[in-house]
């Protein structure tokens, strides 16, 4: 259907591997039911009894039931009996279907010869479908178009029909109808797989290259990797060299995920499955690493390097759990090769790390992960964007905390980090989403009509503007009928000042921001009234200032908390309540000077949800 496949076929000798494999994914707009027709797959596969099953098989973390959401792709083997009588092996990955992991997608195309592009039937195509479709053509992959959900009251299948002939060039018989719910269309599916999309091609005899696509931490086995073998053989016992880090390890354990882990002897050219060699230090496997008997291999393309967007500062509640962190990033970054980290240090929270995301819910899935499986108390600080400083001597430098902006007097000007969003809309909502657009400094690039009831809006936005809760002000701005995917567009030069929030004089680098210079003086206002109403009372008045440089913005007070001092005077002279009053307040004078103030948690998490007004 589309043109040829580029990534790891066209490396290795073309030569047919066993036709009785498909490696395939399931690709999709987030919530649109790839799980779900996962689960269906398995089901009519026999791949899980009927006794074992239950809703997302796939997604093993308690995260992903929890929130209906895959964060991980998740590979299975699964054996199916065509009506021409053979048993075909079917090498299934599902894929998470939010913008923030469009790397995981990425990742599991390269190890497939296929895609099937999974449209909700009530919703159409939305962003992420057509930034997904674009990745599997880009990849050269076979797209079998389906249309899900059927059985919905609210589903319009002519209508999501043409709207993916539009984006695919398809002819509307091409489109398979299912509903991964009922279970109703899946047979023609499988069959559909079967038929259209290619066997693996590789060199069968050829000595080995396999392709390292994901791995994870287990505490018992160590480092478990998953491989798609393109040439070659990889079997249990063999002495392997891992081309990127040059290390040699045994292969300790090799078989596949049937969804249960199975052990066999061999892995052939073609085949999908997982690579168990014992080693325990993490930083010596890297996902996109080759797999090789040979040092002097050839390494297949791997990928690239997943660019953060989003960084915040993650410390733990107990500065004793510093080391625990450490070691639980360490462990978390061999499960999510997105996730960037190194050490920082904050006046205010103490030891910590620096990290980067893809995007927010990126970030708050690893803050909840770290939370749950490392059993650690985490304070997030307030997220910010990569900025580039260009100094009055010339040299550049990217800063990725407010923190480390240099002095004013040392800096010629500020670039701040721009993305291209692509909206898709229906066209009512038109007008709402280029009102909220222009209020976040965006400028239209591209309007298109997908169908009469739906546009396609291209905008360049500064990325600081919507890290923050531009989703969420789309989102009920278009009463969830909007949907949003974005990627870097490079760095323009803006006004930007750095606020800084003084409390009892003490600058508190957590609460710190680079905002626009129109915007600076309303984040500081916002900033101080939130925190007058989060920080309890102390012994003395805490002053809450907001600053841009040596000017003070903002200002409110949290007051004492005041001891009634002339409670046991019963009339008498008024000198007397006078001189115990000042002497009170004296005695709050010098608790002030020494006094500290201690910021509890909640407030560091609560007072950066400002609101978007």
């Amino acid at each position: 259907m589309f043109a040829e496949r580029g990534s790891l076929a066209a490396e290795a000798t073309q030569v047919q591997c066993d036709a009785l494999i498909r490696n395939f994914s399931i690709i999709a707009h987030i919530d649109h039911g790839k799980s779900t027709l996962a689960d269906r797959f398995l089901e009519r596969t026999g791949a899980v009894a009927a006794r074992d099953m239950r809703d997302q098989v796939l997604d093993s973390m308690e995260l992903e039931r929890e929130r209906g959401i895959t964060i991980k792709a998740q590979a299975v083997r699964l054996a199916y009996e065509h009506t021409d009588g053979k048993t075909y092996t079917l090498n299934l990955i599902d894929t998470p279907g939010h913008v923030d992991f469009n790397y995981e997608v990425s990742r599991s195309l390269a190890a497939c010869e296929g895609a099937i592009l999974l449209v909700d039937a009530a919703q159409g195509v939305q962003a992420q479908t057509l930034a997904n479709a674009y990745l599997a053509i880009d990849a050269g992959l076979e797209i079998i178009p389906v249309i899900n959900k059927i059985d919905l009251p609210a589903a319009d299948p002519g209508r999501v029909s043409d709207e993916i002939v539009a984006l695919l060039g398809v002819e509307p018989e091409e489109i398979v109808l299912v509903s991964a719910k009922t279970g109703a269309g899946i047979d023609r599916l499988l069959q559909r797989i079967v038929e259209d999309i290619p066997s693996p091609r590789g060199n069968p005899d050829g000595p080995l290259r396999a392709l390292v696509f994901d791995s994870y931490y287990d505490s018992y086995r160590g480092v478990v990797c998953y491989v798609r073998v393109v040439d070659g053989g990889l079997c249990r016992g063999d002495e392997l060299t891992f081309t990127a880090t040059r290390e040699r390890h045994s292969a300790v354990e090799v078989g596949v995920l049937t969804p249960a882990a199975r052990p066999v002897e061999e892995l052939g050219a073609g085949e999908v499955g997982y690579l168990i060699t014992g080693v325990k230090d993490i930083s010596r496997i890297k996902v996109g690493d080759t797999v090789s008997h040979d040092r002097q291999a050839v390494p297949l393309a791997g990928y690239a390097e997943p660019k953060p967007m989003v960084f915040s500062g993650l410390f733990p509640s107990d500065g004793e759990d510093f080391e625990n962190l450490r070691e639980a990033l360490d462990k978390l970054k061999l499960n999510d090769a997105a996730l960037l980290y190194e050490p920082e240090t904050s006046r205010a929270l103490g030891f910590g790390f620096r990290c980067g995301f893809l995007g927010l819910l990126h970030m708050e899935i690893v803050r909840e992960r770290l939370e749950r499986e490392y059993h650690l108390d985490l304070v997030a600080t307030s997220p910010s964007v990569a900025y580039r400083v260009i100094r009055t001597d010339g040299s550049t430098e990217e800063i990725r905390s407010p923190a480390d902006l240099p002095d004013v007097t040392a800096i010629d000007h500020l670039d701040e980090p721009m993305i291209k969003a692509l909206v898709v809309v229906p066209t009512e909502y038109v007008g709402t989403v280029m009102d909220l657009a222009q209020s976040r400094r965006g400028g239209m690039n591209h309007m298109h009509y997908l169908t009469p009831e739906r546009v396609e809006l291209t905008y360049e936005i500064p990325l600081a503007e919507v890290v923050f809760d531009f989703f969420d002000a789309l989102k009920s701005r278009t009463r969830g009928y909007a949907s949003l995917d974005y990627e870097p567009a490079g760095y323009r030069t803006s006004a930007l000042v750095k606020v800084d929030i003084l409390l009892n004089g003490q600058q508190v680098d957590a609460f710190s921001a680079i905002v626009h210079k129109d915007d600076g003086n309303q984040y500081g206002r916002k900033m101080v009234e939130r925190l007058r109403t989060l920080i309890p009372r102390q012994l003395f008045d805490v002053p809450i200032q907001a600053a841009i440089g040596s000017r003070i913005i903002a200002r409110e007070t949290v007051k004492a908390r005041r001891k009634d001092v002339i409670a046991k005077c019963y009339g008498g002279d008024v000198t007397r309540k006078r001189k115990l009053l000042e002497r009170q307040k004296e005695g709050k004078r010098r608790m002030k000077m020494v006094g500290r103030v201690e910021v509890p948690p909640e407030a560091f998490i609560s007072a950066l949800r400002l609101d978007d007004q």
